[in-house]
């Protein structure tokens, strides 16, 4: 008997994505699972061995990771799969040209963003060699790479979208209900 499960890859607007890059976005959700898993986890924890008169400072810096790479990770994520704000509802009551010029502006302002986390992103983590995290010492630039990936992520999926879009439109056809993978 085969268990039936929700795809974590939603086939909403699949006309604007490449099959390869769906591993990416199955494994940033399981990654946003995890990070709020985690920092729920490590919050509760931090609070519990406060009360108890037994803190674990290190917990903060646990749950300070948790925290960071969740959103990061989930803004790529959200990228992809078309979640994020931007103009949506003014490009999605559009049609023809209009569209397809609101749509390029849409993402080529999230393009800009992105290359500026990826650029300044880099350098926050460059420079946070010479700053370290109390009470374990790690670097801040531990904390600071999610920056410059996440913005990676988000331009590489930006151009997805602009090149599908481009090519198919950016309309979907009809409208894909999200339904069991076996």
């Amino acid at each position: 008997m085969t268990q039936r499960r929700y795809a974590l890859v939603l086939q909403r607007d699949r006309h604007l994505k490449w099959r390869a890059l769906d591993p990416v976005e199955h494994t940033l959700m399981v990654l946003c699972g995890v990070t709020l898993t985690g920092f729920s986890t490590t919050v509760f924890l931090d609070v519990v061995t406060r009360s108890l008169g037994h803190p674990w400072l290190w917990l903060q810096e646990v749950t300070m990771t948790f925290f960071v790479y969740g959103i990061f990770a989930g803004a790529a994520a959200a990228t992809r799969r078309n979640d994020h704000l931007y103009l949506s509802a003014i490009a999605e009551a559009m049609t023809g040209r209009m569209r397809l010029i609101v749509e390029t502006f849409n993402r080529l302002v999230v393009f800009g963003a992105a290359f500026c986390m990826v650029w300044f992103g880099y350098l926050n983590f460059l420079a946070g060699f010479g700053n370290f995290r109390m009470p374990s010492m790690t670097p801040l630039a531990s904390l600071y790479a999610a920056i410059p990936l996440s913005g990676a992520l988000i331009a590489l999926f930006t151009v997805e979208q602009l090149v599908n879009g481009w090519r198919n439109g950016f309309a979907p056809e009809h409208h894909v209900e999200e339904q069991f993978v076996l």
